[in-house]
This record gives structure tokens, C-alpha cells and sequence, in this order.
């Protein structure tokens, strides 16, 4: 595994985990996600989900297959945000960080996809 691969699925595995926890309590989450349209169950669903990622990359530094997994899930939760950002007429700004941890989710899973089909 090469340390660009490590360096990108600790950064990940740590803002996932902050991000899942955020949406599973945080004020800020509770109103953002009623401003998207979303009932609390996609919210607690997407944080549940965030931190199973985040679990995933990170044990992925040893199991290059759950890398895999994790990124997978990544990419599908930020191909959510994006398309949920554009759906709501967000400011190109909002799209920044999402439209970064797709890209850094589909890095991972490429550099890893040899152990989900090999």
C-alpha cells in the first residue's frame, strides 16, 4: 500500500467519523437536513453510514478490500450530497468540500479495487 493511499484514508476515516457524529446530534445537521426536504431517518442513516465508512478506511490501512469497501460507500454518500446540493439550488461554494471527499473516495477505491475483484 503506498503512503499517499494511507495518508488519504486516515484523512478520510477521521472526517467521516466527525462528520457521522455530526449528523447524528448535531443542531446544525438537524436544520440542514430539514432545509434539503429530508426526514431525520436519512439523517441518521447517513451518519450511521459515515462512521461505517470511516471504520472502513481505516481498517482498510491493513485490509486493502475494506479500503475498497469504505471508499465505495464514500463515493455513493457524496454523489448523494452533490446531487442533494444542486436539488436545493445550493451556492457553487457548498459543493466544494463533497465535490472533494467524492474525488478523495473514488481515489481510494481505485487504489484498492484490485482486492474487491482479484
Amino acid at each position: 500500500m503506498s503512503i499517499v493511499s494511507i495518508v488519504i484514508q486516515a484523512l478520510l476515516g477521521l472526517g467521516f467519523l466527525m462528520f457521522g457524529f455530526m449528523k447524528l446530534g448535531s443542531k446544525q445537521m438537524v436544520d440542514e437536513f430539514k432545509r434539503y426536504g429530508l426526514p431525520s431517518g436519512v439523517r441518521l442513516f447517513t451518519g450511521v453510514a459515515e462512521i461505517a465508512a470511516a471504520a472502513l478506511v481505516v481498517a482498510g490501512i491493513w485490509y486493502s478490500s475494506l479500503a475498497a469497501w469504505g471508499g465505495l460507500i464514500i463515493v455513493v454518500i457524496m454523489a448523494g450530497a452533490v446531487a442533494t446540493h444542486l436539488k436545493v439550488k445550493d451556492p457553487g461554494s457548498k459543493l466544494g468540500m463533497p465535490l472533494i471527499l467524492l474525488v478523495l473516495g473514488l481515489i481510494v477505491l481505485l487504489l484498492n479495487w484490485s482486492a474487491l475483484v482479484g
